[in-house]
């Protein structure tokens, strides 16, 4: 069935179970599906070792956030960006929302409905992105602030730019489950749009 093409073994394990009432094992569904040519096992791969940044003790101390372009409908949309704010302490997703630019109005607006629900964190984590941080060359003042930087800094709230993605893993290892599973849960739902 098309509609649950590129799904692995634990996707596939989950939705026979919620959808059709089949409890089976992801290694079961694993096995099933190595013989049928429908999934290739990875060998793991020799990974570079990065210093671990430790996490943040509370949840919303530390919220990281980010933007994502992607091609989240598959070929039923075109692109858009996925705003994503994960919180440090227990890498959960609190608040999303799929903006066709990554711009300070986006983020505005999910940082409005972000702290009525949650109430402010202590710090934002992102990267060096334009909207959080002054990136001209030209720049006259070394201390130049965005609009972002001094909506928080009225706030009392940290912006904390990283130097590397890797310093971002909560963030970039969500974005890479979102990929994967939220744009096969979309197509389940017959989403075809951003609204929706």
């Amino acid at each position: 069935d098309r509609m649950y093409e590129g799904f692995g073994p634990t996707l596939m394990a989950e939705k026979l179970a919620e959808r059709a009432g089949i409890e089976v094992s992801k290694e079961t569904v694993r096995q099933l599906m190595i013989a049928a040519g429908k999934h290739n096992p990875r060998r793991k791969r020799s990974t570079e070792i990065h210093q671990l940044r430790e996490r943040r003790a509370r949840r919303g101390e530390l919220v990281q956030i980010d933007g994502s372009y992607h091609a989240w409908l598959e070929d039923r949309g075109g692109k858009a960006c996925l705003l994503l704010f994960v919180d440090d302490a227990s890498g959960q997703a609190l608040a999303g929302h799929f903006v066709p630019q990554e711009t300070y109005f986006a983020y505005a607006e999910l940082c409005k409905s972000y702290f009525a629900r949650h109430g402010l964190p202590v710090a934002f984590y992102s990267d060096r992105f334009s909207v959080f941080r002054v990136n001209a060359d030209n720049a006259v003042d070394t201390d130049a602030i965005t609009q972002f930087g001094r909506a928080l800094e009225d706030l009392g709230i940290e912006l904390i730019c990283a130097n590397s993605p890797q310093a971002k893993g909560r963030i970039e290892r969500a974005y890479q489950t979102l990929q994967d599973r939220l744009i096969k849960e979309m197509r389940l739902e017959g989403i075809c749009d951003y609204e929706q």
